[in-house]
């Protein structure tokens, strides 16, 4: 059942429009348009939100009624799909190909509860997926669940994806499911304030640029953010939590990935591979097994971050070069630094180095920089590297000389990293907010 609402004209205020002839011109130019813009009452059942689609023009707005609707829909117009406020009105696509295509530009879809695609990986089934024609497409708003693929943007410009609620799957292998939202050569495209639980990976882009991810919450899945061939993008104030791996950013060039927060990540809770220019700053990674792995980075500023009880602090190696590392913290990690080289690299810049929380030192002139250079790295700490059960030496005499040797002979130190201007404490850490602590349960409510 469909029926047709014309917007009606709204009296207007003298002062806007003087006399009664300009008060009938300016309302008869808005039920002129108006003829244009028509809003559509859909209900529910197979195939009437498909109808809707076909009978109206772009510009048009089709309100879906509580209920389920079923069967893939093709969006071929540029019109806007509003659901109810509650999450009642259910797109199902029944396990078939895409949930709803997109094909045309300015399409806005909000208020929808979105469910059931195919599961075809070679087909990218989808809950929503744009083309390439789908620019400036608007998705909000919405609860997507049970799909392969969230929303997937393949190939459009400026399109937004923004507070949604996306849940993915569970029952495959993790690398045989798929991501919350995909994105595929999609320049200027934002994906901000969505909520992303299971599935592969959060938000996975591959060959683009000129992006914005910020403000996701990402939970239980391979990769929160995952990020190939994209430059010149923004990933910031997004929230990681129990996921292998936090944030992955690699061949990808000037980044900057700020004030993003990682606890409970597995694996890493920072990655870097191949990622250069960029600016890491103000993140905060609590309780990996590596607070951040960097291979083969270079030319970044990595400052002012947050490293805290992870079995490696940072992991360097691979030949990264010419990285500006300082006012970092590093707190209470097992290992703070695992430099894998033999190049001398220094981790301070202005006079400001990094606070280390093994680092006992003084600072008798009270400046907030400690009186010594700190070297986490030294000697003993490559030997506990290489050979493990070391550890059970590591307050032995033999090893107390090696650490005294090594101090009064500096020249036998291996290369590695040096601070010359540790500080005497750390920046205040990014305070958690109330969204670190979503009530992950409700995400399964068709109403969220």
């Amino acid at each position: 059942m469909i029926s047709r609402r014309l917007k009606t004209c709204t009296p207007v205020a003298p002062r806007v429009v003087r006399g009664l002839a300009g008060a009938l011109l300016f309302c008869l130019l808005l039920q002129a348009f108006a003829v244009y813009a028509k809003e559509w009452q859909v209900q529910p059942g197979k195939g009437t939100l498909q109808i809707a689609i076909d009978t109206a023009s772009d510009g048009d707005t089709l309100q879906l009624a509580a209920g389920t609707y079923t069967g893939s829909i093709d969006v071929h117009r540029s019109l806007t799909l509003s659901g109810t406020d509650d999450g009642t009105s259910i797109v199902d696509g029944e396990g078939s190909s895409h949930v709803i295509l997109v094909s045309v530009p300015d399409v806005t879809i909000s208020g929808l509860n979105i469910r059931h695609s195919g599961e075809v990986a070679e087909d990218e089934n989808s809950g929503i997926f744009i083309t390439d024609k789908g620019d400036r497409a608007l998705i909000h708003n919405n609860h997507l669940q049970d799909n392969l693929i969230g929303v997937y943007l393949k190939g459009p410009d400026a399109a937004v994806v923004r507070n949604n609620v996306i849940v993915g799957s569970q029952f495959h292998r993790m690398n045989d499911r798929g991501n919350g939202v995909y994105l595929w050569n999609t320049p200027g495209s934002v994906i901000k304030d969505n909520v992303i639980r299971y599935g592969r990976d959060g938000i996975f882009v591959n060959g683009s640029r000129d992006n914005v991810f910020s403000g996701n919450h990402m939970s239980d899945l391979r990769f929160a953010i995952h990020y190939m061939y994209a430059h010149d993008s923004e990933v910031s104030n997004n929230i990681s939590i129990n996921n292998h791996v936090g944030f992955a950013i690699m061949f990808s060039d000037r980044i900057t990935a700020k004030n993003n927060y990682s606890s409970g990540d597995t694996e890493r809770g920072l990655f870097f591979n191949a990622a250069n220019y960029s600016v890491i700053a103000g993140n905060r990674v609590v309780g990996a097994e590596k607070c951040v792995f960097i291979y083969n980075a270079n030319f970044n500023q990595i400052s002012d971050n947050s490293f805290e009880e992870c079995q490696i602090g940072i992991h360097f190696t691979a030949g990264s070069e010419k990285n500006e590392i300082h006012g970092n913290a590093f707190i209470d990690n097992r290992t703070q630094v695992k430099y894998v080289g033999t190049r001398y690299i220094e981790w301070s810049k202005d006079g400001r180095g990094n606070y280390w929380s093994d680092n006992a030192a003084f600072d008798i002139d009270s400046d907030g920089i400690a009186d010594q250079i700190y070297k986490p790295n030294d000697l003993v700490d490559q030997i506990v590297w290489r050979h493990p059960l070391a550890k059970l030496l590591l307050n032995s005499p033999s090893m107390q000389l090696l650490k005294w040797v090594q101090s009064e002979f500096p020249t036998l130190h291996p290369g590695g990293v040096t601070d010359s201007k540790p500080l005497m404490s750390p920046a205040a850490p990014r305070q958690r907010s109330n969204d670190d602590t979503l009530d992950l349960a409700r995400l399964a409510e068709p109403g969220y």
